[in-house]
């Protein structure tokens, strides 16, 4: 008996040992497979990017005009008198509540880019899933790259523009790049789910078409997030946007640190998002190619 009891713990630890080294295979498994491909990353991105505004005359300006039109916009809309939800960023009420809008704009329309296109992503590259041995699962990467680089445009035109009419910014806007960071790997894991979920039917498309407009709505985009009562104001964390959002605005405008339980929700929904998209589009992965 002594000698069984040996056998099954030895075979207990060894199981042990087997499965945490299966997770930690899993973990990093995505990251090896971005380094293993990097080249045709690059590659593809860059041809992506080219082919963004390919025959505009004015190219990669169009990237930098839509941002300030925006700002001029919301800018203009709100030079009245009716009474504005933010007024304690500097510049003035009408100007603080247009960079408050802008700067959840971006980070929605961030979202809405790989929403819409994830759920046709493979569609588009079908061609080269079914003739080749390609990589399809860093097509959402490629995609979720491509749309930050206008994102990043966007920001950039943000902070000009407060420069401008407030005469700095906050020291607090060097954190921008931790907030992209896991907004990036959000992005990327719901693309790996809606990327194998439109792969099988094309509906998923559709839904976003119809679901994301007014989703808007249910991120704090025009409004902040305290203005709601209770419970309100905790349930629309349930959009992980929300904290997205608030981070943005805190050191980007108001120019103080984020509440560390809004970034802990922020760095475990991106952290679920990620690894779950990616489970899911591995584990359909064979099958993909037979319906495309």
């Amino acid at each position: 008996m002594p000698s069984v009891n040996v056998v099954n713990g030895k075979q207990i630890v060894v199981e042990q040992l087997a499965l945490g080294e299966r997770f930690t295979r899993f973990l990093v498994r995505p990251f090896l497979q971005m380094w293993y491909h990097h080249d045709l990353i690059q590659a593809i991105l860059r041809r992506e990017v080219r082919d963004r505004f390919k025959g505009s005359a004015a190219g990669w300006i169009w990237a930098v005009i839509a941002p300030l039109l925006a700002i001029a916009v919301y800018t203009f809309a709100f030079r009245t008198t009716m009474k504005l939800p933010v007024t304690d960023i500097s510049g003035g009420p009408q100007v603080a509540y247009a960079l408050f809008i802008f700067s959840g704009i971006v980070i929605f329309n961030f979202f809405s880019e790989m929403a819409f296109r994830a759920p046709m992503l493979l569609h588009e590259y079908a061609h080269f899933i079914k003739q080749t041995i390609f990589p399809s699962d860093m097509l959402a990467v490629i995609s979720t790259l491509r749309a930050t680089a206008y994102a990043a445009i966007s920001v950039g035109v943000m902070l000009l523009f407060q420069i401008l009419v407030t005469g700095g910014l906050p020291w607090t806007v060097v954190f921008i790049p931790l907030v992209f960071l896991p907004l990036m790997a959000f992005l990327v894991g719901m693309a790996w789910f809606l990327c194998a979920v439109g792969a099988f039917t094309r509906d998923a498309g559709y839904l976003m078409i119809s679901v994301v407009p007014l989703f808007m709505f249910a991120t704090p985009v025009f409004y902040p997030h305290d203005m709601l009562s209770a419970p309100f104001d905790l349930i629309i964390y349930a959009n992980a946007l929300t904290a997205y959002v608030e981070i943005t605005r805190d050191i980007a405008l108001l120019g103080r640190m984020p509440n560390p339980l809004v970034c802990a929700w922020a760095l475990f929904t991106a952290s679920f998002t990620f690894y779950f998209g990616y489970w899911f589009y591995d584990r359909y992965r064979n099958v993909i190619v037979d319906v495309l």
